[in-house]
């Protein structure tokens, strides 16, 4: 399963971008992204891949999904999904 395209169509939907604008070395907040923003990416991600990403809204910096780039959005969700969960 190639996860990177459809975490990029993602992403790029909720920053109002096509897909190839996105690339994994974009930070989220240069994207524009603000945490509800952030909040909907779980919510789309976790629905679109069938996991159960570990976030609390309200202290995304305690979490260990890491929200941070494009980049680290893959590696977390590839990590997610080979872990089974």
């Amino acid at each position: 399963m190639t996860v990177a395209p459809d975490v990029i169509a993602i992403i790029a939907r909720q920053a109002v971008l096509a897909p190839d604008q996105v690339t994994p070395e974009m930070r989220l907040d240069a994207l524009g992204i603000d945490s509800l923003g952030r909040v909907e990416i779980i919510f789309a991600l976790e629905e679109h891949f069938d996991i159960a990403i570990p976030f609390n809204a309200n202290r995304p910096d305690a979490d260990a999904f890491d929200l941070s780039s494009v980049g680290a959005v893959i590696a977390a969700v590839e990590r997610l999904i080979a872990a089974g969960r």
